[in-house]
């Protein structure tokens, strides 16, 4: 039981390491190329093939390819593609444009997105043919995946790869070492005899059928428009912490030459915050939870507004990482679970889906572009070409546009979302 646990761990660290290398540290690189302007694109990707690719894998998992090897398959394609952007970044330099990047880079997480959840799959599956109990033993196993992405994280950081297309390579290399991992991992069995069903059951479409049911519809409504948070300060708050190192104050400050590892921090918060849930969502109910999301979001973005590399201001940028895993946790795993005990057993794991595509999905595929918008009107301003252009001012007015569009929707939420916290059905 200890060997299955322990191939299962290296599995989830290895996962979340190929994602670590590049997910908060890419607009650092798209900044420095001259592609700050699309660091939006390259995170709205994510979202966009979230809405079909893990659907599409796993029906492939479940027919035809057991799930451990296209685990490996997707991870193979996924690192070729990454070492591929790597090649043209290494090739182009700072010439590099748009076309020569992002298709070879949107490839790449076309066919890793889907392994988040064919990597839960492979690891019930073998707990479950250990005779364990994967409510118990799957959370120990799958916090070593957040620790792959922190220790990630560091790698680049450390190493300096964090302002270059080096981080494209060490994600593929991680990629190619997950890929041949995966073939020696416990079968997962396929049913090719599986009776033939409608493109409605097929895809979970009987889920939508919630968005009858006034209190799921306004709950959907505001993952959707809290989604939008999810994938700002993945893109945008390395590039805004580098961008102080232009002022001489700041330059050699610790915040700014290892901005990536500051920004860990979050990571860290959100392992321990898994810990809260349990006690917060007994004692104040979905709707306080949520609500506690949302003004988390808020004092996330407006921390960052408000904060600089050197002494209050420090205090400020670290207590938004820390802040972050309140954020994160309160509203994506407080909100799964709202699902579950929500909706009928029959649609359970398609309302999950439906959760995830209306988050990670239309959220914060939306979400990047607007944020892109904002930043670009901002920041990236034709005026910045100009001397006497703030940018930092340009910066800190865009965190505070982040933190009321927060605010204002946990206001509205607070109105509209009709829930009785009953303590005993916790």
């Amino acid at each position: 039981m200890k060997a299955i646990k322990f191939r299962l761990i290296v599995m989830n660290f290895l996962i979340f390491a190929v994602w670590g290398a590049y997910l908060c540290s890419l607009g650092i690189y798209l900044s420095k190329v001259g592609l700050g302007a699309n660091i939006g694109r390259f995170f709205a990707i994510q979202g966009i093939v979230s809405l079909f690719m893990p659907a599409l894998m796993g029906i492939v998992a479940d027919r035809w390819i057991p799930a451990q090897k296209l685990l490996g398959i997707c991870h193979f394609f996924a690192a070729i593609f990454m070492a591929l952007a790597g090649y043209m970044g290494m090739k182009y330099g700072s010439a590099i444009s748009f076309g020569q990047l992002f298709p070879f880079y949107a490839l790449s997480v076309a066919f890793f997105m889907p392994t988040i959840a064919l990597g839960n799959s492979v690891s019930y599956n073998a707990l479950n043919q250990a005779g364990l109990d994967t409510v118990k033993a799957f959370p120990p196993i799958r916090v070593f995946g957040t620790i792959g992405f922190i220790l990630s994280m560091w790698i680049v950081n450390f190493t300096g790869f964090k302002d270059g297309y080096q981080q494209l390579f060490v994600s593929a290399a991680w990629g190619l070492v997950l890929a041949v991992y995966s073939f020696t991992l416990p079968n997962c069995p396929v049913n090719k005899n599986v009776e033939s069903k409608s493109f409605v059951d097929t895809f979970g479409l009987r889920a939508f059928s919630l968005f009858k049911d006034p209190k799921m519809c306004v709950f959907f409504i505001f993952s959707f428009l809290l989604g939008m948070c999810l994938q700002v300060t993945n893109g945008f708050a390395t590039p805004y912490l580098d961008a102080f190192g232009a002022n001489p104050q700041y330059a050699n400050a610790f915040a700014v030459k290892h901005n990536v590892f500051l920004s860990s921090i979050s990571q860290v918060s959100e392992t321990l915050c898994i810990l809260l849930i349990p006690f917060f969502l007994k004692k104040f109910g979905i709707k306080k939870v949520m609500l506690i999301a949302f003004v988390a979001w808020a004092l996330r973005f407006f921390f960052l507004g408000a904060g600089s590399p050197t002494g209050f201001g420090l205090v400020l940028l670290i207590l938004s990482m820390i802040v972050y895993g309140v954020a994160f946790d309160f509203f994506n795993i407080s909100g799964s679970l709202f699902v579950d005990q929500n909706t009928d057993p029959s649609i359970r794991s398609s309302a999950q889906g439906v959760f995830m595509m209306m988050t990670n999905g239309f959220g914060a595929t939306i979400g990047s572009f607007c944020a892109q918008a904002v930043v670009n009107h901002l920041v990236f301003h034709p005026a910045a070409a100009d001397p006497n252009f703030n940018v930092m001012g340009g910066w800190t007015t865009a965190w505070y546009v982040f933190a009321a569009f927060a605010l204002v929707i946990g206001i509205l939420f607070a109105i509209l979302f009709k829930y009785k916290h009953t303590p005993e059905k916790q």
